[in-house]
């Protein structure tokens, strides 16, 4: 099966993808690519959002988790939730989709999941493929901010 063409879709192993917000139809086609858990880091109220996403979700027989992620602020316990449930559906062995907006929260997330809980040594890259964060996200992942520079993404500015 074609991968969705969503926005900044990554496939980063075979029980692993991420991308921006998808569409209901979308959806669909993440269910059939046999994705047995959607994760979403992005705000409900954000006007791209579905309108009610659980739902979906669950009418397409897949797992649904949310962790809304504040971009201004990312926390140490938004972390910890997503850790909690990215390690929960490895060890019951689900497939899993990650997405927020565009791909640049759950990029960061997984970044940092990718390179402390399993200790990829590739993952950057995959980051970088979608934004170079700055400021508070920097500081997520565990690096220094720059005072005076911006995000920057790629392809496109969102």
């Amino acid at each position: 099966m074609t991968e969705p063409a969503i926005i900044n879709w990554r496939r980063l192993s075979p029980a692993l993808s991420s991308s921006g917000q998808p569409s209901e139809a979308q959806l669909a086609e993440i269910a059939a690519l046999g994705i047995g858990e959607v994760i979403n880091l992005g705000p409900h109220e954000h006007v791209k959002a579905l309108p009610d996403e659980a739902a979906s979700v669950a009418a397409l027989g897949m797992r649904y988790t949310y962790i809304p992620v504040d971009f201004a602020a990312p926390t140490e316990g938004d972390y910890a939730a997503f850790a909690a449930a990215m390690g929960e559906a490895e060890a019951a062995g689900r497939t899993v989709h990650v997405h927020c907006i565009v791909n640049a929260r759950v990029s960061a997330f997984l970044y940092r999941y990718r390179r402390d809980a399993i200790g990829e040594t590739a993952a950057r890259a995959e980051l970088e493929s979608v934004w170079q964060p700055a400021g508070v996200w920097v500081a997520f992942i565990g690096g220094t901010p720059v005072e005076g520079v911006d995000h920057r993404y790629r392809g496109r500015d969102y």
